[in-house]
């Protein structure tokens, strides 16, 4: 009898033991499933953060996403199975596969951006070798005397205080509109005058009555020089041709600096009248 309650003891103690195992190998079982879950869901996370990235169809893609973690959301309250990570898994998967189609979309603009800078850079390019260099050669370059004048008359008409001027002749002046300059704005006048010339003399009347604007005489007809107020500048030498006329202009005040001596070189040389 005791060995019989022995044996049904021991019976009982084994099945004790295997359900023990089995709701311990249940509870590795569940413990890998809540792992894999929250694995999933850190991936998600990964997948969303990589789309909040992306271009103009981020916002598309968000939507989706947020309708996705709402679904889950709703499964977690359910109990946990199989079927939940395949899900996920697909979920997963379909997320991956818009993020692959984003990324063709983005390396397609890439390489349009890409193409576009190159066929920049070609241009770019063209320019310098249709130059020969970014140093500009004048010794054939045409400029005519017009389009000198016309430049000064722009940068006149800019002046405040003061205008130190060289042209080769006084009636090139006149294309100057000098007339419409504010009387508060001091002009110095280096140029030729040629006494037996009936046009010079009276030029020379007209802008001798003006008290704003002194002149004398420069026999040099070499170039044309603006000054305006020391803050910008203007020079053109006169080449061997008539229309080949070295131009530059600039308001660097390092190269105003420089140049004012050559500004001031044909005042200084000028006769009184």
């Amino acid at each position: 009898m005791d060995e019989e309650y022995r044996k049904q003891l021991e019976t009982k103690n084994s099945l004790i033991k295997t359900l023990q195992d089995s709701i311990k190998l249940k509870d590795n079982q569940l413990e890998t499933i809540q792992d894999s879950l929250k694995l999933k869901d850190e991936q998600i996370k990964i997948l969303e953060n990589s789309l909040n990235t992306k271009d103009a169809k981020i916002q598309t893609l968000e939507k989706t996403i947020k309708l996705k973690e709402d679904q889950m959301k709703a499964m977690a309250s359910s109990s946990i199975n199989e079927n939940i990570l395949a899900d996920k898994d697909k979920e997963i998967e379909d997320l991956r596969k818009k993020i692959e189609i984003l990324n063709d979309e983005l390396t397609k603009a890439d390489e349009d951006l890409e193409k576009l800078e190159i066929e920049n850079e070609k241009l770019r390019q063209t320019g310098i070798t249709a130059l020969g260099s970014k140093i500009l050669d004048f010794t054939n370059q045409e400029i005519t005397k017009s389009e000198i004048l016309e430049e000064m008359r722009k940068i006149i008409q800019k002046s405040i205080s003061s205008v130190t001027i060289a042209v080769p002749k006084i009636d090139d002046l006149q294309d100057l509109y000098l007339y419409e300059v504010r009387s508060s704005v001091n002009i110095k006048i280096s140029c030729g005058i040629n006494p037996g010339i009936e046009e010079h003399v009276e030029l020379l009347d007209e802008y001798e009555s003006l008290d704003n604007i002194s002149l004398r005489n420069f026999d040099g007809a070499d170039r044309y020089v603006l000054n305006r107020d020391g803050e910008e500048l203007l020079m053109a030498i006169i080449g061997k041709n008539e229309n080949n006329h070295l131009v530059f202009k600039t308001k660097d005040p390092a190269h105003i600096r420089l140049l004012n001596p050559l500004v001031m070189d044909s005042w200084l040389r000028s006769r009184k009248i």
